[in-house]
């Protein structure tokens, strides 16, 4: 009885943690999108190119666009 309590803590634990990292990722994932449409900083193909990679790729492509595109923003 005890057991299965205990479990039952660490599945809703695990079931909780992991949502707070999913909705992290999608927040900054739409950052990274949102910031790679508003950047002044590159030109419009640029732009083009970055939210595509950023949509099409959407973890990978966004940590890509952090440390490579947000950069070049003025």
């Amino acid at each position: 009885m005890i057991a299965g309590l205990i479990g039952g803590l660490i599945l809703l634990l695990v079931w909780v943690i992991g949502g707070l990292i999913s909705l992290a990722c999608f927040v900054f994932w739409l950052w990274m999108l949102v910031h790679a449409v508003t950047n002044k900083g590159i030109s419009d193909v640029e732009k083009i190119m970055w939210v595509l990679v950023v949509i099409l790729l959407p973890f990978i492509g966004s940590v890509i666009y952090f440390f490579v595109g947000k950069p070049k923003a003025i």
